[in-house]
């Protein structure tokens, strides 16, 4: 396997999301991340019903955490990130240049977070699935072919400001 995901970091966000938190600790889904290289899990579990602590299950090291002021170092450390489907977490994760798995809370009324992974998996930035095709996802998944997040083009922003005062002097 060319790709080694060793670190992996996980979030549920602020949010209550125990049944990735559950789902992530199974045995068959631990098997799963070992099988691409896992061997430490490093977990954020906001506000689910779920205690948080140091324990070893699957020979896969688990450190889990409620919230910390800011999870850009967790991220960063990571060799991959599964995450809950919230933009904030998604971006921060694709701005960082880092695999992502997207676990979709279908629990949620009015689903947009499902709207946002379906277009960034269509557009190749990451994957997506549900707590029940978790195991499946990570055994058939190649997170080295994803398609880079583009970095944003400042640019952009000065060149319609200039258009605009642009036609502004002309108008006047």
């Amino acid at each position: 396997m060319a790709n080694q995901y060793k670190k992996i970091f996980v979030t549920v966000g602020t949010t209550r999301f125990d049944l990735l938190c559950e789902t992530i600790t199974t045995s068959p889904v631990l098997r799963a991340l070992k099988k691409i290289g896992c061997e430490e899990i490093n977990f954020q579990i906001g506000n689910s019903n779920f205690e948080p602590g140091d324990y070893v299950k699957e020979g896969v090291k688990i450190h889990s955490f409620r919230f910390k002021d800011s999870i850009q170092d967790d991220i960063k450390n990571a060799d991959l990130v599964i995450s809950h489907a919230g933009a904030g977490s998604c971006l921060e994760t694709l701005e960082a240049n880092k695999p992502l798995l997207v676990v979709v809370n279908e629990d949620l009324m009015d689903n947009h977070q499902l709207e946002l992974a379906e277009q960034l998996q269509i557009d190749n930035h990451l994957y997506y699935c549900t707590c029940d095709t978790l195991e499946n996802t990570l055994d058939i998944v190649d997170f080295s072919i994803l398609t880079p997040f583009p970095k944003p083009d400042t640019t952009l922003f000065v060149k319609f400001l200039d258009d605009v005062f642009r036609v502004k002097q002309n108008i006047n």
